[in-house]
């Protein structure tokens, strides 16, 4: 990968400055291509609660990731192209109330149920738990005030080569339905291999249920660059969880084989969403779980979960996961009425998200990898979405 430096303020970690800030991005000079990789947290307003939200930014050589308290959104994730070209690829708002008011969910953490649960209700030993229906007759992304939606305590972290932010929650026994009082840490960290490092841990008082991802849309060719039809996926995946007209698993797993659902080998994202294949009917395009081909069903190892790319600019995102699944979303419900960062409306198809996860509506499928968690044991997942180049 091209590596690239900041603009012209220079911030120092030890004996060695990193040229971070300033209106520009230009090649970086050997002095600070060897530099350590830099942590900075600046106020970023005040929700309408009253309750102060911070932005970290995260800076290595090729990288800068910012990373807001408010719903632990991937804010900005800014990444040379193969001619050293810097663009900004992911979706978002520049001011916090944007996110509070109008957030499709972008770059955000979702939870406490990642994905959708049919008419917000499950049974779990013996007892049935209602939870807010926020899409449809179902509830998603863990409710009417998610994960998303809270402002998480920040605490940064760095090591000779890494930087991070270990973001903590305490989501209360009974908080949107759920029970036990949930305790949550995600680890961001940014490594050396330019992969942005996400580590998930959860323990709760009582038996619920935990599915916890990250929500970032987006666009390898830059946010606001028009659409994602021509930029290639590739999903190591031979199965895929058909859903009904809600967007809800019916139960079946279902193989991609002859089907406009296949990625295993790569291909442009708009090749064939508009070809009238049922399930794309269904979900206006491309919003399903594949069930990843994995070695290790113990879901504790790291292996490859997608690999996408943009032809032209030659960006390119490798996700590695524990997750047993991922959810590809192709932006379908984006229609022009969101303004983001670049001062450009979204549109359909203008970027995708790839939400390593466990199965939609798994505690009502007994079939499906379970989510149930239990006092005394501790929820951990980890996915890396590492960005590099093609030549």
């Amino acid at each position: 990968m091209s590596r690239i430096s900041f603009g012209h303020t220079a911030i120092r970690v030890g004996a060695v400055a990193l040229m971070v800030g300033g209106a520009g991005l230009a090649g970086a000079s050997a002095t600070s291509a060897a530099a350590a990789p830099v942590i900075t947290r600046e106020p970023w307003g005040t929700t309408a609660g009253g309750q102060a939200v911070d932005r970290y930014t995260l800076t290595n050589r090729d990288l800068r990731v910012r990373i807001l308290t408010y719903g632990g959104v991937l804010q900005s994730i800014q990444a040379p192209d193969r001619r050293g070209r810097v663009a900004d690829v992911a979706l978002g708002f520049n001011n916090l109330a944007d996110y509070e008011a109008k957030s499709p969910y972008f770059g955000c953490i979702t939870g406490r149920y990642a994905n959708r649960i049919a008419n917000g209700r499950f049974t779990l030993d013996g007892q049935t738990y209602q939870l807010p229906v926020n899409d449809g007759p179902n509830s998603l992304h863990g409710g009417t005030v998610g994960f998303d939606k809270h402002v998480w305590a920040a605490t940064p972290l760095r090591t000779g080569s890494t930087v991070g932010v270990r973001l903590e929650y305490t989501s209360p026994d009974g908080d949107q339905g759920y029970p036990g009082a949930l305790h949550v840490i995600v680890t961001y960290t940014l490594t050396r291999d330019n992969g942005i490092r996400m580590d998930y841990e959860a323990t709760t008082t009582e038996p619920t249920v935990v599915n916890l991802t990250n929500h970032t849309y987006w666009n390898l060719a830059g946010e606001g660059s028009g659409t994602i039809d021509t930029q290639k996926l590739r999903l190591p995946a031979s199965r895929y969880t058909p859903v009904d007209t809600t967007l809800i698993p019916t139960g079946a797993i279902d193989p991609v084989a002859g089907t406009p659902m296949d990625f295993r080998r790569a291909t442009a994202i708009g090749e064939r969403n508009r070809d009238g294949f049922g399930q794309l009917v269904i979900g206006r395009g491309y919003d399903h779980n594949w069930v990843l081909d994995r070695r290790d069903g113990t879901y504790r190892k790291l292996e490859l979960a997608a690999q996408a790319s943009d032809p032209r600019s030659g960006r390119q995102l490798t996700v590695l996961t524990t997750e047993p699944g991922i959810q590809f979303y192709g932006g379908n419900f984006l229609d022009g009425t969101l303004v983001g960062k670049s001062g450009r409306m979204y549109r359909q198809g203008d970027g995708f998200a790839l939400e390593t996860q466990h199965f939609p509506d798994s505690p009502n499928h007994p079939t499906f990898p379970s989510t149930v968690l239990r006092p005394g044991d501790t929820y951990r997942t980890t996915t890396i979405y590492q960005l590099g180049v093609t030549r």
